[in-house]
């Protein structure tokens, strides 16, 4: 069924309500653990019922944040979910009590036990007021962003189109569109600051209610981080400034030399060759159809799977008016279909939204079979890897999208992952900070972002705006706003993919084995144990982000970019 013809009803809250709680009665009651798990079975098709329809609303609702119909749908949503969640609670109390708590664990994973038991820590009835304002909140942040109108050269943009000229050739032009870029968070600053500020203080009320001293424990219990903890992430930190940050220094030195600046501005950061970034040589249409071509030849798993999106319109790929910002894979469990949402703006960001999406999207389709939803995906982490080593894993196709700037396409690449892992760090210390001193001044908060841009990032040249030298860069950081704690995953995601790109080039069987099998145990497992499964050293270990860089240092010094 195609994904225009998927029904949507809104549930009526108060009869799923008294459905809801009669099964949960049932499980409770059971005498034998075959009753037990029929009654599961019987309460998650309900529960499944609930979350297709508050996915479809939501992947409507981004399509068109203007659509009257879907605004006040999401409006119900970020009303009643906390309500949802509410009765969700009262079947984890269940099955923390179970008598058959060993035969559950059995059927469902260890891992599905404990994000009851983390569920049930992070919510009570008496925050449910204050996550209706959270979620309120958060979806004024993706309106704010959707919004932007920004008069660019006598035509109306909005963020993402923006993108092809701030990665332009002409640096006048990169100059300007940068300017008109943020100019929008300039100008709207009060509103993100104070958005940012109600959703600080809702945070650390909601924790202090739960019995939690700030945010931040509370933090890594609503990410679900079962075997990790603050400490281990500190630790990983300090991996990543003594081994990361020198290479990533070396590779914005190269950058600056090939452009012929004697220093990288922020208006050049993105830029990389005189010659132009890799660009797609191919229209959105023809993105599809050699997509189409890749995942056929990469395996049949993948053809069946691409082939299943593209038959279904399980994706919404192009930038328009009124979209919402930025891109996300989702899961609509009842028609067991994972939908890919993004914003196409002619740059290279749309083959890895196509490579990046479908790894999310790929790894819900082989695991589909798994019909309790707190595990249809893995945590935050342990999903990136499969998204972030589709990238790589794809690296023998590029050339179906660039053509002869491929080589250009890859060594890019590899280098903004490099890149990236130093700012992902940034924006997860900034948190900390932020949620361990709730009471920060909205002046002290953006000193908190620049002084950790400056420790990590020490490249950075604001050079000509005043708006980012005083530390506005994480304005458009939507996960700062809507998702918190989500981002060091990103980091830890990444160093597992780039030991995919090392195992790959190594061994393609053995490497594409370890991830089709990663991708088979969906969410059943922890961060840790997927690591393991996928025959990968932990970030946390000692070595381990050591261990891969020298070979990406190798790999692009082996490069000749200064002739690209």
């Amino acid at each position: 069924m195609k994904f225009s013809d998927f029904e949507y009803k809104r549930p009526v809250y108060e009869d799923v309500k008294v459905e809801f709680l009669y099964i949960v009665g049932e499980i409770e009651n059971s005498s034998t653990y075959k009753e037990q798990k029929e009654k599961i079975d019987k309460l998650n098709v309900l529960r499944n019922t609930v979350e297709t329809m508050s996915t479809i609303a939501s992947i409507r609702y981004t399509i068109n944040t203007r659509d009257e119909f879907y605004e006040k749908e999401r409006e119900y949503w970020d009303e009643y979910s906390p309500l949802y969640d509410e009765l969700n609670s009262n079947f984890y109390k269940v099955i923390v009590s179970s008598n058959f708590k060993e035969d559950i664990i059995k059927d469902f994973g260890e891992q599905f036990f404990n994000i009851a038991s983390y569920s049930l820590k992070s919510f009570s009835p008496k925050i449910i007021k204050d996550l209706q304002e959270e979620n309120r909140l958060c979806s004024q942040y993706t309106k704010l962003m959707a919004g932007a109108k920004i008069n660019y050269k006598g035509e109306v943009y909005n963020l993402s189109k923006l993108g092809k000229y701030m990665l332009g050739k002409d640096r006048e032009e990169r100059r300007t569109s940068s300017e008109a870029y943020y100019g929008y968070f300039k100008d709207n600053q009060e509103k993100f600051e104070e958005l940012f500020d109600k959703l600080v203080k809702i945070r650390t009320n909601i924790a202090n209610k739960l019995g939690f001293e700030d945010f931040v424990e509370l933090g890594y219990i609503r990410m679900m981080r079962t075997d990790y903890n603050e400490k281990m992430v500190e630790k990983f930190r300090e991996q990543v400034l003594e081994y990361i940050v020198p290479l990533a220094n070396k590779i914005y030195k190269r950058q600056a030399e090939r452009l012929n600046l004697e220093k990288l501005t922020y208006i050049d950061e993105n830029f990389e060759f005189l010659s132009g970034n890799a660009t797609p040589k191919c229209s959105s249409r023809e993105i599809i159809e050699n997509g189409k071509k890749m995942y056929k030849e990469l395996s049949s798993e993948t053809s069946e799977f691409f082939n299943f999106m593209l038959e279904n319109e399980l994706m919404d790929l192009v930038t328009k008016e009124g979209k919402g910002a930025g891109g996300y894979c989702t899961y609509i469990p009842n028609y067991k279909s994972p939908f890919i949402f993004s914003n196409f703006n002619q740059t290279a960001d749309d083959i890895d939204v196509l490579t990046h999406e479908a790894g999310h999207a790929f790894q819900l389709y082989m695991s589909r079979d798994i019909d309790m939803p707190e595990i249809n995906f893995p945590t935050y982490e342990s999903c990136e890897i499969h998204s972030m080593s589709m990238e790589f894993i794809t690296w023998p196709w590029m050339e179906l999208f660039f053509k002869e700037d491929s080589e250009k396409y890859r060594f890019i690449h590899m280098s903004s992952a490099i890149k990236f892992i130093p700012y992902g760090i940034v924006v997860d210390e900034f948190q900390h900070y932020v949620y361990k001193q709730p009471d920060l001044s909205k002046e002290e908060r953006r000193n908190v972002w620049r002084n950790l841009e400056k420790k990590y990032l020490p490249h950075k040249d604001y050079s000509g705006c005043e708006f980012l030298e005083n530390g506005g860069w994480w304005f458009k950081q939507g996960h700062i706003f809507k998702n918190p704690f989500y981002y060091v995953d990103y980091t830890l995601a990444q160093i597992c993919a780039l030991q995919f790109w090392k195992k790959i080039r190594e061994d393609k069987k053995g490497g594409w084995d370890d991830y089709i099998n990663i991708c088979k145990v969906g969410g059943r497992k922890s961060f840790l144990e997927i690591v393991k499964i996928g025959n990968l050293k932990s970030p946390f270990e000692e070595g381990c982000v050591s261990s891969v860089i020298d070979n990406i240092d190798g790999w692009l010094m082996s490069i000749d970019d200064k002739n690209m």
